[in-house]
C-alpha cells in the first residue's frame, strides 16, 4: 500500500513559482513542485548532468521570468512541463518526474511509494 506525503496547499503555488521540499527530512530539498501554465509538476531535485541539486538557495529553481527551470550549478535550462534540458551540458536529457496528486482538501501530495518513478500531480 502506498502512502502519501503532504507537501503544501496546491493553491499556495503561484504561476511560474517553484518550491523545494524535503519529504525524507534529509536536510536537502529533494523534490521540486512548480506551477506552470496552470498545472502542477513534481520533479526530483537532481540535475542529470552531475547529479547535483538544481537550486543554489532555498526555492531558487526558476529563471527570473518564471518560464524555465535552471540548474544554478551548471546553467542548464529545462522546460518546466516536460523536464527536457533545452540548453546546457545535459542537452536532451530530462529531469525525473515524480508522482503526486491534489487531495480533496487541496493539499499537494507526493506518493511516497512512487516518489522515484514517473508521474505527475494532476
Amino acid at each position: 500500500m502506498s502512502q502519501s506525503i503532504p507537501l503544501c496547499l496546491a493553491d499556495s503555488l503561484r504561476e511560474g513559482q517553484a518550491r523545494g521540499f524535503d519529504p525524507d527530512n534529509s536536510g536537502q530539498a529533494t523534490v521540486i513542485a512548480l506551477r506552470y501554465r496552470g498545472e502542477i509538476f513534481l520533479w526530483r531535485n537532481v540535475c542529470p548532468h552531475l547529479g547535483t541539486p538544481m537550486n543554489w538557495r532555498r526555492d531558487a529553481f526558476m529563471d527570473p521570468a518564471g518560464e524555465k527551470l535552471v540548474c544554478f550549478a551548471h546553467g542548464a535550462i529545462f522546460e518546466p512541463d516536460s523536464g527536457l534540458c533545452i540548453q546546457g551540458a545535459c542537452l536532451g536529457q530530462r529531469l525525473t518526474e515524480l508522482n503526486g496528486y491534489i487531495d480533496a482538501r487541496g493539499w499537494l501530495m507526493l506518493t511516497e511509494s512512487d516518489k522515484y518513478e514517473t508521474g505527475n500531480a494532476k
